[in-house]
């Protein structure tokens, strides 16, 4: 069995010390504490489950996806719903301060520039007070963002030490015989694309029904969405060169951030989680979500 999870505590001094030295910032990162911490987690996991290395790769990133991002995804979208139903008493009170702004300053004689700008300031004031009372301000949403990136980062440079020997040889040896199917060598890219092209269109799967559920989308929205979709596709080739380890647990991930995905439509699971209903919720979401798909990519004229 792999000692890395005793081992790896032991080793963090010594590999610590690229952080300033000649491996440069992009090695230090590799061999930082919390990418060993991972390497830690993989070891105790596919030690203590028995499992091969794919298996444990795969399990991995399905136990990290379900007891640390499924929360989070959960109260992400908890406030966003709070935000949805913010929006009609924010349009009251915005048509309310517009007139009392006007009204104001008709007395006062200001122009139009000065009442818009005290019209803006309360807004946001009054915008403010309304996030505070409900206690969903709209940065509280992007916290699963600065967790599942990190994390994602960390576990993908674990694997890739485990891949090119940076944990012992060992460990190496272990990975070069720990794939299955047509990718038996986790140390080597997948020669065949299948999980990098797997991978993108995974992941192009996900941006897709998270746009399919927008009908009316902002400029920015588009632009945000068609990033992400390029960064689908550009994920194909990156995935395609780097080891079979590490686009397994890729893939392994967007799968089960899919899954989630799905799951916090259904208003059953949502209504467990303390998600409020809201306007543009539906009880059939899964049938909304392949009509809006088979609208959208239509051959029909």
């Amino acid at each position: 069995m792999w000692r890395l999870a005793r081992a790896g505590a032991a080793r963090f001094p010594a590999a610590a010390a690229p952080l300033g030295g000649q491996g440069g910032w992009y090695e230090g990162w590799a061999q930082s504490p919390p990418v060993h911490w991972a390497e830690g987690g993989l070891a105790a996991l596919q030690a203590s489950a028995g499992l091969p290395w794919w298996a444990a790769i795969a399990c991995g990133a399905a136990l990290l996806r379900t007891a640390v991002t499924l929360p989070l995804a959960a109260h992400q979208c908890r406030l966003l719903a709070q935000l949805e139903n913010l929006q009609p008493e924010i349009k009251n009170l915005a048509e309310r301060l517009r007139y009392e702004v006007s009204v104001r300053g008709k007395q006062l004689g200001w122009s139009e520039k000065v009442a818009s700008f005290h019209y803006k300031k309360n807004l946001r004031r009054i915008i403010t007070e309304l996030y505070v009372r409900d206690n969903c301000h709209p940065f509280k949403a992007t916290l699963l963002v600065w967790v599942q990136v990190p994390m994602w980062v960390c576990v993908s440079l674990a694997l890739r030490n485990c891949s090119i020997g940076a944990t012992g040889s060992e460990v190496q040896e272990q990975f070069s015989a720990g794939g299955a199917l047509w990718f038996t060598d986790l140390t080597a890219p997948d020669a065949t694309w299948i999980l990098p092209i797997s991978l993108g269109l995974v992941n192009l799967l996900i941006v897709e029904i998270f746009a399919a559920q927008k009908v009316e989308v902002s400029r920015f929205q588009k632009l945000i969405t068609n990033f992400f979709r390029v960064v689908s596709v550009v994920m194909i080739p990156v995935a395609a060169t780097v080891p079979s380890s590490m686009a397994l647990y890729w893939l392994s991930s967007s799968f089960v951030g899919l899954s989630h995905n799905l799951l916090l439509r259904s208003p059953a699971f949502r209504r467990l989680c303390w998600i409020p209903r809201t306007k543009s919720e539906t009880d059939t979401p899964y049938r909304d979500i392949l009509s809006a798909l088979a609208t959208k990519y239509s051959f029909k004229k």
